[in-house]
């Protein structure tokens, strides 16, 4: 039996993986839960899985949490960067599947490596901010990194039982989100309720966003690049309306292996928690005969420039990742908050890169400065 602890339980990855650990109780055991402040669905999972610990943001959430527990359960409450990092580290669990949204996730995520934990990694900000970091910490304490991203699954499924140096390059699929067709003169009047309405997948806020600029699929650029130790000449996207292709890798042969499934996260938390086995989750499979067709187009980054400074992030290196990162937390934030036009996340983190003096980004704190500096330099563009 593995010992689970998820960190951020209450987003939509943290919901599936605590549905596999409860379809194979006999496989996972949970020991960790983590949230923000949902603390009416943190509560009803603590009283599902009887973990050994808890944590939450705040100190009052702490306390209101812990007021909605019957007396009987003995969980430990935490709250607070102190609890994340002591959930991370928690003594006697195996893996840390790693869901929580945006940077807030890094510094759990090292904590649990240098624990010697094995990582399932939702975060994918963590290895777009101090991939480099991160790596090495991963080689250094001898753990595995395994991704739960369906992109990046994908591609790790497709390099089983081959060799890395015959990879000619890896293909990333997008759906192209709910815009892929508008119109870029329309694009001035999207509302946060019409970006939000993915027309595949079901995701938090933040993500859903992301994926409707395209500013996702860039960071899961970063984030292979830094995963499967590649050029980022290597990397290529293309937009797949349908979904069913999660990624592709080629091979120097013109070889070209695509892993398929219907549009679900739960396969790809699965592998990860079980690797190198496979559990029996009875998903259906692609109706292939009525899907008819699989397209594949490039993606207009005239339309969705955001895919753009993504690739101009990762060529440059150094901070300018991190900092292009926070500067979409704070676009898309403002966004969602009806300050800050569609079309403006673009521009706000374009002109947050550009002011930026990149540095090498050899330390976590020369990386959490950056972030500190985006961050505030995007509030004061919004706000101006």
């Amino acid at each position: 039996m593995k010992s689970l602890a998820v960190l951020g339980s209450t987003g939509s990855i943290g919901q599936n993986t605590l549905k596999i650990a409860e379809k194979f109780p006999e496989k996972f055991n949970i020991k960790v839960l983590t949230a923000k402040e949902n603390i009416d669905l943190l509560a009803r999972q603590i009283l599902t899985f009887r973990p050994e610990m808890a944590a939450v943001y705040g100190q009052q959430t702490a306390q209101r949490l812990k007021e909605r527990l019957p007396s009987d359960i003995k969980t430990q409450i935490l709250y607070g960067p102190q609890g994340y990092q002591t959930a991370a580290k928690w003594d006697g669990v195996e893996m840390v599947v790693c869901a929580m949204v945006g940077a807030a996730g890094l510094k759990p995520t090292l904590a649990a490596i240098e624990s010697g934990k094995d990582i399932a990694l939702a975060n994918k900000e963590t290895l777009v901010m101090a991939g480099n970091i991160v790596i090495e910490s991963v080689l250094r304490n001898n753990v595995n990194l395994l991704p739960i991203d369906s992109e990046h699954s994908a591609i790790f499924q497709c390099l089983q039982g081959n060799q890395k140096n015959d990879v000619s390059k890896i293909i990333l699929t997008a759906s192209g989100g709910p815009f892929r067709e508008t119109p870029k003169e329309a694009f001035a009047t999207i509302r946060a309720s019409q970006a939000l309405k993915h027309p595949n997948w079901q995701m938090g806020a933040k993500i859903s966003i992301d994926s409707a600029t395209l500013m996702n699929k860039g960071l899961e650029v970063i984030e292979a690049k830094w995963l499967f130790g590649l050029d980022i000449d290597q990397i290529q996207v293309v937009v797949h309306p349908q979904s069913i292709v999660h990624s592709m890798v080629a091979y120097c042969d013109g070889s070209v292996i695509a892993q398929l499934g219907v549009p679900d996260m739960t396969g790809a938390i699965a592998y990860a928690l079980s690797y190198p086995n496979r559990l029996a989750l009875d998903q259906p499979l692609p109706d292939l005969p009525n899907i008819h067709a699989l397209t594949f187009d490039l993606p207009d980054l005239d339309r969705f420039p955001c895919l753009k400074l993504a690739f101009e992030a990762c060529k440059t290196g150094g901070t300018l990742a991190a900092v292009m990162n926070a500067a979409n937390e704070i676009a898309v934030d403002a966004f969602l908050n009806a300050r800050l036009p569609f079309t403006d996340i673009y521009k706000i983190i374009e002109h947050t890169m550009a002011a930026h003096d990149v540095k090498a980004a050899k330390t976590l704190e020369e990386i959490l400065e950056a972030d500190d500096w985006s961050r505030r330099m995007a509030v004061s563009r919004i706000g101006s």
